[in-house]
């Protein structure tokens, strides 16, 4: 009995302690087993923010338990994209479209609008892509100047399509994606708004001058009868009596609204005036006139095509040349003082508008003798292009490639692409030298870093000026 009294002490003076250190200090101090003795929960601890030798990654979130996850474009039965604006600025007359590397980037593509939902959200549903690539994206209301961008009105990458999880969908049902537009280039304050392909908005030249010449026509049905406005960029000089007599080499560059001045719908200008009259003025290359030859807006993946690459997008690439060779280059040649002799000519362009300028050259060597190719896709539809030009017999004269090595994008989910682009630029120098187009005939320009915009293509350009139009000694 006097055992059990003394322990019955030795609690109550234990219970006493605890309590007395509840009171003054609360219970986290005390160990997790003491706590739950009292009926007490370990309070949360309050996070401290990291010091750089502390900080970590972030985890991963970690695929539930049995989750099966696929790309959605390997999908027989499709996929949904629902999307939400956080601006609610996307309307009726405005709606939200999604343009794609599966749509010749069309920002006005019909077939890839999204439709309005009840919820406020905007959905649009997708069958499985005969393209066999993942598809890149951005969210655009009808114009590249009305282009997503982040909450700070800064461009992004372009987007890919997450992994699903289809452990749990019945048959045939298509998994819903989730994403979210923080804001629009438009909403910028003091954006340049002004549509690219309006015909008399004002564009100022660093040097030289520019003037326009109307044209008619281009490459498949909707771009037969269309009118547009050559910019003919002339060199410092070229309007001195003294050079009254003088002829000029000519380059002919495509997407001739984002060459000489910054719009809403690009991040930047390729600045052509002022690197050619940098290099001119520098003696580095021999004068030259420069035309850009303005795209077709929503019709330009269908000029810029000559090929099957792009899926719902039928080739006008051949009838496009056609219109190059036929009208516009005739009356560019009756307007102003332009060789027009092979070695004198030039084609150039980005992207599709780099394989429209291959083709040209490829089938009319004796009229274009020069190329400039920038950021060509050549992985597009199982290396389309590759295959494409691989099988080619006549070759221009000189051949200025540039590619970045981050085409795709700059974060790690396009890395995979991006190696298989650059592998793929490689392959085709190799593919040129094979073909007698050695280091003085071709030349491929890599920047590692660089994306795909005219940023990378102007900070490239002017050594693509230097290989084909080097000043004579």
């Amino acid at each position: 009995m006097g055992k059990w009294l003394a322990l019955s002490w030795v609690l109550v003076l234990i219970a006493t302690l605890v309590g007395m250190q509840g009171a003054l200090f609360g219970t986290r101090g005390l160990p997790a087993t003491v706590q739950r003795w009292f009926g007490g929960a370990p309070a949360p601890l309050r996070r401290v923010a990291p010091t750089p030798m502390e900080a970590q990654p972030a985890a991963k979130a970690e695929p539930k338990a049995g989750a099966k996850m696929v790309q959605p474009e390997s999908l027989e039965q499709g996929f949904i994209v629902m999307v939400t604006d956080k601006t609610r600025i996307a309307n009726a007359s405005s709606p939200i479209y999604m343009p794609s590397s599966h749509n010749g980037w069309n920002p006005a593509d019909p077939k890839m609008q999204l439709q309005a939902q009840s919820d406020q959200k905007w959905r649009i549903v997708w069958e499985k892509p005969t393209l066999d690539s993942r598809i890149a994206f951005k969210f655009a209301r009808g114009a590249w100047e009305r282009v997503e961008t982040d909450k700070d009105f800064k461009d992004i990458d372009n987007r890919m399509l997450p992994m699903v999880d289809v452990s749990g969908l019945k048959p045939g049902e298509k998994p819903v994606i989730e994403l979210t537009i923080e804001a629009w280039r438009d909403q910028m304050p003091g954006a340049n708004v002004a549509d690219a392909n309006d015909r008399y908005r004002t564009i100022n030249v660093g040097a030289g001058t520019l003037k326009r010449l109307e044209v008619v026509g281009g490459g498949g049905p909707g771009a037969r009868t269309l009118n547009r406005d050559l910019l003919v960029w002339l060199p410092p000089g070229y309007e001195e009596p003294e050079n009254r007599t003088r002829t000029y080499p000519v380059l002919y560059l495509m997407d001739g609204q984002n060459l000489f001045d910054k719009h809403g719908a690009i991040p930047a200008e390729w600045g052509v005036d002022e690197t050619a009259a940098a290099l001119i003025a520098a003696g580095k290359i021999e004068p030259i006139i420069v035309v850009g030859v303005p795209n077709a807006g929503a019709k330009r993946s269908q000029e810029y095509t000559p090929f099957a690459m792009i899926d719902g997008v039928r080739p006008g690439g051949t009838e496009f040349i056609a219109f190059l060779m036929n009208e516009a280059m005739p009356r560019v040649q009756r307007a102003f003082r332009v060789k027009s002799d092979p070695d004198n000519t030039a084609i150039g362009g980005s992207s599709l508008g780099a394989v429209i300028a291959l083709e040209a050259a490829t089938e009319h060597p004796g009229v274009f003798g020069k190329v400039i190719c920038e950021s060509m896709p050549m992985t597009t539809k199982e290396r389309a292009a590759f295959k494409h030009f691989a099988a080619k017999k006549n070759w221009p004269r000189r051949i200025a490639m540039g590619m970045g090595g981050k085409e795709y994008g700059k974060d790690d989910k396009h890395e995979a692409q991006n190696r298989q682009l650059a592998g793929t630029a490689a392959a085709f120098k190799e593919l040129m030298a094979g073909k007698g187009l050695a280091s003085d005939r071709f030349r491929l320009i890599v920047d590692e870093g660089a994306p795909h915009d005219e940023t990378a293509w102007a900070k490239r350009l002017g050594g693509e000026l230097e290989f084909l139009f080097p000043a004579k000694k």
